[in-house]
Order: C-alpha cells, then sequence, then structure tokens
C-alpha cells in the first residue's frame, strides 16, 4: 500500500477539501496533517476552533487513515519521518510566498523519488461563502479581544505594527512574507495616538479625542481581524478612563496601554527636553484598578506603560512602579527608552524577570531599532510594537511625489516609483 500525505490549515471542510481528499484515496493509505495553532498563525490565519476539533473534523470525513498534528510549515520533519509515496495539495500555492513551501515538499521528496500530485483548486461562490463566513467570524469582538492573549501564549514575540487608517489595517492584515525557508506576518496591530493624530493633521496633544479614535478602530477592524492594541495616552480622567475600557472591550479591543504621566501630553520621545510630569505610584495604580474593575471579561489587557528611564529617573524607580503597577492589575509592564542603545531595557528586562516570570513585558523598539525581535526574547520581551513605521515610511514618498509634479509640471517623472491602482485595490476584498 502507497503512503498518500496531505495537510490541512483550515477550520471548516468545503467541497474543496473533499476533492483532495477523494484524490488522495485513490493513491494509496492516507495521512492528514492538522498545523498546529502556532504553526497556523504563522501561515494563514488564526484558528477557531482547537486543534483536537480540527482533528475530530477530518476523522469525520472518513477520507484518512489517520490524522496528525503538524508542528511546522515547512515539510521537512514530516516528510523526513512519514517519507509519504505521494503528497497531495491544492495547484494554489504555485503563486505568492507559499511557493516557498511548495517548494520545500519538492526538495524533500526529490530525497527518495516521492512524487508531488497537484488538484486544481476548488473555487465557487460556495466556497468563497465559507472563507468569507470565517473571516467574518474571526473579526468578530468576542473572538478578536481574546486572540491577543492567545497570541502571547502561541509567539515567542508577538510582532505588531502600527496602523491608522482601514488600508494600513490591510498591509497589516495581508503581508506575509517568505524569508529564510519561513513564512512571517504580523500578529497584530498598533493604533497609535501619534500616528492617528498625524494622519489628521493635528498635533499629538490628546487633540483627538477618544471619540475620533474609536472612528478610527471601527475602520481598520471593518477590513482586518487581527488583535488590536490602542495606545491610550494617559488614559485621562479615571472618571472617563472607565467607560472608555467598557467601550473598547464591547468593541473588540485586545488591550489599551496608557503611560504613567500627567497634564497636557508631550511625546516620550522628547524626554526632558520639554516639560512632563509623572504621576505618582498611588494615583496610576487607582486608574488601574478602576480600569480592571469595569472590565466586563478576563479577555481586555490593560498594559502600563512605565515613563521612568525616557524621564531619566534610572532603574530603581522604573522597577518599583512595574512592582506596583502589576500589584494594582496591570496585565502586561511596557518599558520605553528613548536611547539608541538597548542596554537600559535590557537592564530592566533582565531585572524585572528576576523578580516577575509571568507578567508580559512590551517594548516599542523606535530609537534602539537595531535590536532583533530573537534578542529581545532572549531577554524575556514578549511584545515588540513597530509604533510609527508605515507613517514615517508613507510621508517622505509622499511629499517627494508632490514636490516633482510642481516642478516637472506632470505627473511622468514620478510614474515609475508609483504602485499600479489595480495593485492597491488588490488589498481590499469584494463582498
Amino acid at each position: 500500500m502507497k503512503k498518500v500525505y496531505t495537510c490541512f490549515c483550515t477550520d471548516v471542510i468545503h467541497e474543496g477539501h473533499r476533492n483532495i481528499l477523494q484524490e488522495a484515496k485513490k493513491y494509496g493509505e492516507v495521512t492528514v496533517g492538522i498545523l498546529s495553532d502556532a504553526a497556523m498563525i504563522k501561515f494563514n490565519r488564526f484558528p477557531t476552533i482547537t486543534m483536537e476539533e480540527r482533528k475530530k473534523m477530518i476523522a469525520d470525513t472518513g477520507l484518512a487513515d489517520t490524522v496528525m498534528i503538524q508542528n511546522e510549515i515547512m515539510y521537512d520533519n514530516v516528510i523526513g519521518t512519514i517519507k509519504p509515496d505521494y503528497v497531495i495539495h491544492g495547484d494554489n500555492w504555485q503563486n505568492g510566498p507559499e511557493r516557498a513551501i511548495r517548494q520545500n515538499v519538492i526538495d524533500n521528496l526529490e530525497k527518495y523519488g516521492g512524487e508531488l500530485i497537484e488538484v486544481a483548486y476548488t473555487y465557487n461562490e460556495n466556497v468563497k461563502k465559507i472563507d468569507d463566513n470565517i473571516k467574518e467570524k474571526l473579526a468578530m469582538p468576542e473572538f478578536r479581544r481574546k486572540r491577543l492573549r492567545q497570541l502571547l501564549k502561541l509567539c515567542p514575540i508577538v510582532k505588531t505594527i502600527e496602523v491608522h487608517s482601514g488600508l494600513t489595517g490591510l498591509i497589516a492584515e495581508k503581508t506575509v512574507v517568505e524569508h529564510n525557508g519561513e513564512l512571517n506576518q504580523f500578529d497584530a496591530m498598533w493604533l497609535s495616538s501619534l500616528c492617528d493624530s498625524t494622519a489628521k493633521g493635528k498635533p499629538d496633544i490628546e487633540l483627538v479625542d477618544m471619540s475620533s479614535r474609536m472612528r478610527t478602530i471601527d475602520d481598520v477592524m471593518e477590513v482586518t481581524t487581527k488583535p488590536i492594541i490602542l495606545d491610550g495616552d494617559t488614559g485621562g480622567l479615571e472618571e472617563h478612563f472607565v467607560y472608555n475600557v467598557r467601550t473598547l472591550e464591547r468593541m473588540g479591543v485586545s488591550a489599551v496601554i496608557i503611560e504613567d504621566k500627567t497634564g497636557l501630553k508631550k511625546n516620550s520621545l522628547f524626554g526632558t527636553e520639554v516639560e512632563q510630569t509623572q504621576d505618582s505610584i498611588e494615583n496610576f495604580c487607582h486608574k488601574i484598578r478602576a480600569g480592571k474593575r469595569a472590565q466586563r471579561t478576563e479577555e481586555f489587557m490593560i498594559i502600563a506603560r512605565i515613563e521612568s528611564l525616557i524621564l531619566e529617573k534610572g532603574q530603581g524607580d522604573a522597577m518599583k512602579r512595574a512592582t506596583a503597577y502589576v500589584q494594582a492589575g496591570a496585565d502586561a509592564i511596557m518599558i520605553h527608552s528613548r536611547k539608541k542603545s538597548p542596554d537600559e531595557i535590557f537592564a530592566f528586562c533582565d531585572a524585572f524577570r528576576k523578580v516577575d516570570t509571568k507578567t508580559p513585558i512590551v517594548v516599542v523598539p523606535t530609537s534602539f531599532n537595531s535590536v532583533t525581535e530573537d534578542e529581545f526574547v532572549s531577554h524575556g520581551v514578549n511584545i515588540v510594537i513597530y509604533a510609527n513605521q508605515l507613517t514615517r515610511s508613507a510621508f517622505p514618498a509622499m511629499q517627494s511625489t508632490a514636490v516633482e509634479i510642481l516642478k516637472n509640471h506632470r505627473a511622468l517623472e514620478v510614474d515609475a516609483r508609483l504602485m499600479p491602482f489595480k495593485d492597491i485595490i488588490t488589498l481590499i476584498d469584494d463582498i
């Protein structure tokens, strides 16, 4: 009996999957791999059902002789272990980043003479409706809100990118890169008050109020499924903060980060160059506790951002505040620095991990941007936020285009560096 292997990354079985399974049955004994949760979020989308439920779903078709978990996106281990005579897959992986997975399968099969058989991908209105329903489910508040906590359990580090509109949300949602034999994508989205204000042409002084910020959240949520972390600045008045917590939670936001400063908001990267006042530990802890009491679920996270290093108050003050904020109920700690060297960030993380091994640590490497994600992981960091890079990359490109058009009194000179609009709108799904 020949050995056949196929792998699925799905929460539902439709006619396309059945077609592959029926084709696989023609060639021999069928083993079906189910991508693990950790592999699935790197490859495609977040699962809406458990691995055990996905295994049962395949077993219930009656078309699989064995169902197993595939823990990696690439097939080296599974092919090396099973040595199937045939690997069966849809032909939809011949283009895009998934080509790397296809080539990995071919390379592994060539080692001993195995064969890849590709089945025409099934795409019709029924299949499209099923796929759309899964996306809609992922976008629902009750699924999206809890996803950040789930990611913290599955990922070595949660990669988060700044978004400030529906279009930048789609970039964060759909950008997948193949590199060094792996597929990589962003895990979550950061809605920065700085970038939201900048997109509206307003100063970053909390002039853009929470009602306006929530409209931006709505724009992003309408077209994406990834979890959202909101930059909540200082959180505002405690009486307002508790209502905002309730609203954000209901909308499906996963977390809000609030900083321990008071008064008119000034961007942290100015440090001591402008007057900035740090809140007292007692007052900030009171705000954290009030926000946690206002929650209606265990899923929403309030993350305390410590400004001690920004304001040059030292490691001792930062550690004292971190301990107090966690005791007050903070679900994670964000530590910030404006120095180009990561030394003081690493020193804090190492010291914090000696006394607290569980509370997640968040960093925003805007200044200390030479540090890799693996280096952050080695110091106990759980979430990295690329907090303003999309905005900063867009502005010079747009300004340069405007200058060239004015200089040449036409648009020909800029055309070569413009993306065709048909490529841009491929990000946008038709209903």
